[in-house]
């Protein structure tokens, strides 16, 4: 079964269909009637596709078990075809486009039970997926493909050569997949100076996004946050509650982190945890969504020149 606790929770919907096509009028004049001997067709249909949502995953192998939060089940009559359409909804890490097309599926074959004593000759046609919503396929932005970040370790120990980095290697891996550009990954030791003489440089390097890893906790060397916040214009707590929530969901610690997000000008600052879990996390929890505040950024720098 595939992993999926990396992901984040986000409304997600998927419609899809399945059309029952009569051979005779009169099987339809019976339908509308409500004269099928075995019952309402609509409504007993209806009642067999919502169970089949229900069920999918206790039929399908690879199909997770998911709160299923909306079902609904609409008919539409085109001559002797009997469109269904089924609509699910859920706020979760995966989509719901199986649970539409097997909830549709079931309906077919349940107006086809119901209904072969009275037409033999009743087809069930293009079962299809007709539109998902959510996910990150929802929430691509159009100014990714040409952000410029760098990433920068703030420690000590990685500095002096005593401990290998892996938290910031995870961070450029993380920006790889997301197809943001590293022009620059450093490793700089945990002095307020040097932490503030990079972001000014880079910022005025016309950088978008400059990322640190390190120095976030609560030791006396983690100064990576007090060392960012007067440089920034304006915080973005909206980021910064995305990463700690995401952490907390995993590990009881993550509230400890002082991870900071926040606007040098034009430039998006992040401050993440030193730790190769947490920056893994951190990241995890807002990439590739967070991309889309270029679109903001982009277009005041835009304004700006005109």
């Amino acid at each position: 079964m595939v992993d999926i606790t990396h992901k984040n929770n986000t409304l997600r919907s998927a419609t899809a269909q399945a059309i029952v096509k009569l051979s005779r009028k009169e099987t339809m004049d019976t339908i509308i009637n409500h004269a099928v001997p075995k019952g309402d067709v609509f409504a007993m249909s209806k009642a067999a596709g919502l169970l089949g949502i229900k069920k999918t995953s206790e039929l399908l192998p690879d199909c997770l078990p998911l709160p299923i939060e909306y079902m609904d089940i609409e008919y539409q009559i085109n001559g002797l075809e009997i469109q269904v359409l089924v609509t699910v909804k859920t706020i979760y890490r995966t989509g719901v486009e199986v649970e539409a097309m097997h909830g549709a599926s079931v309906v077919a074959l349940n107006m086809y039970d119901m209904l072969k004593p009275i037409d033999k000759e009743i087809e069930i046609h293009t079962i299809k997926l007709l539109e998902k919503k959510g996910g990150k396929s929802s929430f691509k932005d159009r100014f990714k493909r040409d952000i410029q970040a760098v990433v920068i370790v703030c420690s000590d120990s990685v500095f002096e050569g005593k401990k290998e980095d892996n938290a910031g290697k995870a961070i450029v891996a993380k920006l790889g997949a997301c197809e943001v550009n590293v022009e620059d990954y450093i490793i700089v030791p945990d002095e307020k100076e040097i932490i503030r003489e990079k972001a000014k440089y880079y910022q005025a390097k016309g950088i978008d996004l400059i990322i640190y890893t390190g120095g976030t906790g609560l030791s006396q060397r983690d100064i990576t946050p007090e060392a960012l916040q007067p440089l920034l214009d304006r915080k973005i707590p909206g980021i910064e509650e995305a990463i700690r929530k995401y952490g907390q969901d995993r590990m009881p610690h993550a509230m400890l982190s002082r991870s900071i997000a926040g606007t040098i000008k034009n430039t998006l600052v992040l401050a993440l945890p030193g730790s190769t879990n947490g920056a893994k996390e951190s990241m995890d929890a807002i990439f590739p969504s967070v991309l889309h505040v270029f679109r903001i950024l982009k277009g005041a720098r835009h304004e700006l020149k005109k």
